[in-house]
């Protein structure tokens, strides 16, 4: 049977709950909770009646646009290494199954890395991330983990790493993501780079991965998070240059074609304008990423205050606090895992939060992963008032679910 992914399972928990009646604070769900920036819904519009079937990969306007956008990222592209998706998950399990060999995985990671390798019938090889930050493996770790699991008759061919990082909202620093891409390069391996965060980055650009590894690395991406378009699917993917590249688009594309055919033609259009960096989309970026920093710090304070130990957010909307500093109060409540302390939470204090076992962490782990761009506003003025304000955690509503999010934290961990 296939499980339920854990942060599609929570959201849909907490819709139930709120339906029967209670007030529930989201923190399980990474949506970027923003209003549709300015300008996207009239492309959307007006491209409405493109109801045909178009090239897999995408259109040359779309292509050209994220071919362009990658290189005015420091990241030459040329349109034919570029191919769209409904969403990067379609994405990254096409690629899987075309890369074939067993999947390296950081531990913690993205709730779906594992579960899509697993559907493909392939071992998972879990790496703990280093110290710093998450997205990548220890490299001093990996390269004892793929002997390790070659000893075993595991047959290792992908690396999964993300950056920035979704659970821990780190980036790697640049010299460890060379030292890990070393290593790949040594052991045969493909680098899928999964980069959907990097323009949420809170302070200043973090260097794409295909830098380092650029004849094997494969970046994914898309506008789901820096323009907060998950409902939209809106996802690319950019293949190497090289002959592997080159062969490794081919069977890209042969294999979306015979499993999404194409992604919508009227968000192949929403692309196109988007990726083109106009200024009111730029701005908007702009404005989400000071927002998700501004919130996401504020957060952190609360977590400390509570006596967790947790790495300091950089990018993104996401903190992964680790409650193993309070474990003896926490474990006269009872509480003696993530998922303990996740349920708690919830039936007690109507706060949903994921543990760190749907990352890949032990189910002794005493983390939980906090989602915090659902605390924006209820509706869409009050995410504009977030978006437009210097300081978002200030504001009523906000700073009323940053309180009550203290308030439960010290009490369940009797601080």
């Amino acid at each position: 049977m296939v499980a339920h992914s854990p942060t599609l399972r929570i959201d849909e928990a907490v819709r139930a709950r709120r339906q029967a009646g209670h007030d529930v604070l989201h923190l399980g769900f990474g949506e970027a909770g923003l209003p549709v920036a300015p300008g996207l819904a009239e492309v959307l519009a007006a491209a409405s009646q493109r109801n045909s079937y178009g090239p897999v990969a995408g259109s040359p306007d779309a292509r050209e646009a994220a071919a362009s956008w990658f290189t005015r990222r420091d990241l030459v592209t040329a349109p034919g290494q570029i191919l769209f998706a409904p969403g990067s998950k379609p994405l990254l399990f096409a690629l899987l199954a075309v890369i074939g060999g067993d999947v390296v995985v950081p531990c913690p990671a993205w709730v779906s890395y594992a579960a899509q390798a697993r559907l493909l019938g392939r071992q998972v090889i879990p790496v703990p991330i280093p110290a710093a930050a998450g997205g990548i493996p220890d490299p001093e770790l990996l390269e004892r983990a793929l002997l390790g699991a070659r000893a075993q008759g595991a047959r290792p061919g992908v690396l999964i790493i993300t950056v920035p990082d979704n659970p821990t909202g780190t980036i790697a620093p640049a010299e460890q993501v060379q030292a890990v891409c070393a290593i790949a390069d040594r052991h045969g391996l493909a680098v899928i780079s999964d980069e959907i965060y990097a323009e949420l980055c809170h302070h200043g650009p973090a260097a794409s991965t295909a830098r380092y590894l650029p004849d094997r690395t494969v970046v994914t991406t898309g506008l789901s998070k820096s323009l907060a378009l998950g409902g939209w699917r809106i996802g690319y993917a950019r293949t190497p240059a090289g002959a592997w590249g080159r062969k490794l688009h081919q069977d890209l594309t042969g294999t979306a074609s015979e499993i999404w055919s194409s992604l919508a033609a009227p968000m192949q259009a929403v692309a196109a304008y988007a990726l083109a960096d106009p200024p009111e989309v730029t701005a908007r970026i702009g404005a989400s990423r000071r927002l998700h920093a501004r919130v996401a710090a504020a957060v952190h304070a609360q977590l400390i205050a509570a006596g967790a130990a947790c790495r300091p957010p950089q990018a993104g909307f996401y903190l992964y606090p680790d409650f193993a500093p309070v474990s003896q109060p926490l474990e006269a409540s009872g509480i003696r895992t993530g998922t303990a302390l996740a349920t708690t939470l919830l039936g007690s204090h109507d706060i949903a939060v994921l543990p760190g076992s749907a990352f890949g962490e032990p189910a002794t782990a005493l983390t939980i992963r906090v989602a915090t761009s659902l605390l924006y506003g209820t509706s869409p003025q009050q995410r504009e008032s977030a978006l437009a304000a210097g300081q978002p955690e200030t504001l009523p509503w906000i700073a009323h679910a940053l309180n009550r999010l203290g308030d439960a934290l010290r009490q369940t961990t009797c601080r």
